[in-house]
């Protein structure tokens, strides 16, 4: 078995975003920026409590799912203008040949980004999701990918600024958007 790459999130600055690793300490602050049933509308659920997201996250802030066959990179999204927690990006890392074309490709990273209802419109979720692209493509990931709702007209544009494109594969209901290094 191929070991993921080792990719532990970072600090990244935008124009208008800090993105931070996450911590568990984000718990309070994320349970209250997606306290929204209208942020589950396209992936299902409810909204976690922050005992619920803490526990989350002091999982994810490991960097390796329990098996160790994926990498975890996840950021927290602030705003730089309001110090406000606004939303969250992430990029689950397999080995060369788990989600690639070929295993010569190297590593790929399933995308996700969510963002507080009262910040989306705004460009934040293109912003985060592109900076997070450009960070694992300059550490050698070379296939991203996205499952992204069919109705979800947004998450499709930020796919589509992020240099993914849709394929005809549907997984659990969700179109798989991909594309090679850039």
């Amino acid at each position: 078995m191929t070991e993921p790459p080792v990719l532990r999130a970072e600090p990244i600055r935008t124009l208008r975003l800090q993105l931070e690793p996450l911590r568990a300490e984000h718990a309070d602050e994320a349970a209250a920026a997606f306290d929204d049933v209208a942020l589950h509308a396209f992936m299902g659920g409810s909204p976690a409590s922050a005992a619920q997201l803490r526990e989350r996250y002091a999982r994810q802030a490991l960097g390796h799912s329990p098996d160790g066959t994926e990498g975890w990179a996840n950021w927290m999204l602030r705003c730089t203008a309001s110090g406000e927690l606004i939303g969250t990006v992430q990029a689950t890392v397999s080995p060369a040949g788990a989600g690639a074309r070929s295993a010569d490709q190297g590593p790929s990273a399933e995308l996700a980004w969510v963002l507080a209802a009262s910040h989306q419109g705004q460009g934040y979720a293109r912003e985060a999701a592109t900076a997070m692209a450009t960070w694992l493509r300059q550490r050698g990931v070379a296939t991203l990918i996205a499952h992204i709702h069919p109705e979800h007209a947004a998450s499709a544009g930020v796919a589509r600024a992020v240099g993914l494109r849709r394929t005809d594969a549907i997984v659990d209901g969700e179109e798989r958007w991909d594309g090679g290094r850039a």
